[in-house]
């Protein structure tokens, strides 16, 4: 069984996926603010990140600090539950655009994972919120319909 790194194209797929829907942020109200200082290598770091999770190389965690790291560059940006909405469905409507694949598996595991994700995003970006004790990156897999429990 292909990771879902694997299945939706590797490091190649990812970087096309980030580069393009962050490409669009600045033209979005919603999210604008939320990007707006925004390093220049941002794509390819989020990129990296989601790679990792998804069962490619170890790049985040070896190059930029892992978990840790993510939630640190989270913390104080008092993100909103719209922004959150927005950031999910310009992301999905991005992979549609550069071809990630669309089978339902594939999208279930995808969608799924930015939903907890980006909940999280939320919830550590609330004012007051500090950096948790360090943990190891998160992994995610394919989604398992309840029938194949």
């Amino acid at each position: 069984m292909p990771t879902l790194y694997e299945w939706l194209g590797g490091a190649p797929a990812l970087e096309k996926l980030f580069t393009r829907f962050y490409e669009k942020v600045p033209d979005d109200p919603l999210l604008a603010p939320v990007f707006a200082h925004m390093d220049p290598g941002h794509a390819q770091h989020v990129a990296a990140w989601v790679g990792e999770v998804f069962g490619g190389p170890k790049t985040y965690s070896t190059t930029r600090g892992g978990h840790t790291h993510m939630i640190s560059r989270h913390l104080g940006r008092g993100i909103t539950e719209e922004q959150r909405r927005r950031w999910v469905t310009l992301l999905q409507d991005t992979a549609d655009e550069v071809g990630l694949p669309s089978d339902p598996e594939f999208r279930a595991s995808f969608v799924g994972y930015l939903e907890w994700g980006s909940r999280l995003a939320v919830i550590f970006s609330a004012p007051g919120m500090e950096n948790p004790a360090p943990e190891d990156m998160p992994t995610w897999d394919w989604a398992k319909p309840p029938w194949q429990g």
